[in-house]
C-alpha cells in the first residue's frame, strides 16, 4: 500500500512546477527576430498576391474597355458628321471639345465647330419662326442650300482671320461691347437685357456670348477691308480738307460720293432720320446725332465704308441730313485673291439639288 501511494506522489506534479505547453509561442530574441519577422510576411504573401494580380487585371479591364469605348464613339461620331452631316445638339456639343475638322483654308483647318454654329441659327430661325420642318423631303433643297451657305462663310472667314494676320489687324472685346452700346442705345437690341436675350435666344438660338462672338468676326472684317482700303481713306481726307477749305458739301458729294442715289442732290437723304432708323448705320445715327445744325463731321467709319455728314436740319425728333459715301473695296475680292495663292479644300460634300 505504501509502495502504490509512492508511485501516485511521485506522478502528481508539484504545484510550483507548470505543465509544459505543446504549442506555446517560440520565445524572440534579437537573434531570431529577423527570421521570426520573415516567417510572419511569408504567411502573409498567400493573402497579398492574388490581391495584386486581381487589382492588376482590373486596370487591363478598365483600359481595354476605355480603348474599345473611344474607338465606337469616334468611328460613330466620324460618320454621323462627314457621312451623314448631322447637325444635332450632342454632335455640336462633341464639335465643340473635340477639333473635327470640316475643311482647310491654304494651311488652316476650319473647325466643325464654326460651320454648325453658322447652320444651326439658320435652322433655327426658320424652324421656330417660320415653322419650317427640314425632315420634309420639299425642304431639303433649301436646307442643301442653308448648308453651303454656312460652309462658304465660315471658310471666307478663316480666310479673313488670315490677312488679319498679314496686316495686324484685331478686334478686342471693348471694341465689341462698344458697338453693342451703340446699337442698344439707338433701341436696335430690344429694350433691356433680358428683352435681348430672348430675341437672340428665340430668333438665333444664340446666347449673348454667340452673339459677341459672331459680331467680333463681323468686326474683323470690316476692319480688314478698311485696312486694304487705302486709297479710300486718301480720297475721304481728300474730301474733308476740300469741305473745309470752303467748298459746297453738294459739290464735293457730286465729285466724291459711292452713293448713287444721293451725290446728284448734294449727298441729301430722302428723308428725315430719327435715333432709331434702320435705314443707316449705327455709327452713322449716332454721329449724326452729335452735330449742331448746319455742322460737317470728321470721317465716319461706318464698317464697310467711309461716311462724312452734314445736318442740315433738325425738326423735332428728327434730322435732315446729307453725306458723302467712301465705299470700301469689297472684303470678298481680297478673300478671292488669297484663295487663289492658298487654295481651300472641303471635308464635306453636297448632294446636287435640281
Amino acid at each position: 500500500m505504501k509502495k502504490k501511494l509512492k508511485k501516485l506522489i511521485a506522478k502528481r506534479p508539484r504545484r510550483n512546477q507548470e505543465p509544459e505547453l505543446k504549442d506555446a509561442a517560440p520565445r524572440i530574441t534579437n537573434e531570431t527576430v529577423a527570421a521570426h519577422r520573415e516567417e510572419v510576411l511569408g504567411t502573409a504573401r498567400k493573402y497579398i498576391y492574388p490581391l495584386q494580380h486581381s487589382k492588376h487585371r482590373i486596370v487591363l479591364i478598365s483600359a481595354a474597355l476605355f480603348i474599345v469605348t473611344s474607338v465606337v464613339f469616334f468611328t460613330y461620331s466620324t460618320l454621323a458628321l462627314y457621312k451623314f452631316q448631322s447637325s444635332s445638339t450632342f454632335l455640336y456639343r462633341v464639335t465643340q471639345v473635340l477639333p473635327f475638322p470640316i475643311a482647310r483654308a491654304g494651311d488652316r483647318f476650319v473647325a466643325y465647330e464654326n460651320y454648325l454654329f453658322e447652320l444651326r441659327h439658320y435652322t433655327h430661325y426658320y424652324e421656330n419662326q417660320l415653322d419650317t420642318d427640314f425632315t420634309d423631303p420639299k425642304n431639303t433643297p433649301q436646307l442643301e442650300d442653308f448648308k453651303r451657305r454656312a460652309l462658304e462663310k465660315v471658310v471666307n472667314d478663316a480666310y479673313v482671320k488670315q490677312l488679319a494676320e498679314q496686316n495686324g489687324v484685331t478686334v478686342s472685346p471693348r471694341e465689341i461691347d462698344d458697338r453693342i452700346t451703340i446699337m442698344r442705345n439707338q433701341n436696335r437690341l430690344g429694350g433691356n437685357e433680358r428683352v435681348f436675350e430672348d430675341v437672340l435666344k428665340g430668333y438665333w438660338g444664340w446666347s449673348v456670348n454667340d452673339f459677341k462672338r459672331s459680331l467680333g468676326q463681323e468686326l474683323l472684317a470690316q476692319k480688314v477691308a478698311a485696312a486694304l482700303s487705302a486709297d479710300t481713306t486718301k480720297e475721304a481726307e481728300a474730301a474733308l480738307a476740300e469741305l473745309r477749305a470752303g467748298k459746297k458739301f453738294g459739290d464735293i458729294a457730286k465729285k466724291y460720293s459711292d452713293d448713287q442715289r444721293t451725290k446728284n442732290n448734294g449727298g441729301e437723304f430722302p428723308r428725315p432720320i430719327d435715333r432709331t432708323d434702320r435705314y443707316l448705320a449705327a455709327q452713322t445715327t449716332e454721329a449724326l446725332f452729335k452735330l449742331k445744325k448746319g455742322k460737317v463731321s470728321e470721317i465716319i467709319n461706318t464698317g464697310y465704308a467711309l461716311e462724312i455728314l452734314k445736318n442740315l436740319e433738325i425738326e423735332g425728333d428728327t434730322i435732315q441730313a446729307a453725306h458723302i459715301l467712301f465705299q470700301f473695296k469689297d472684303i470678298a475680292e481680297y478673300v478671292d485673291n488669297l484663295k487663289d495663292e492658298k487654295k481651300a479644300r472641303l471635308y464635306v460634300s453636297f448632294p446636287e439639288t435640281k
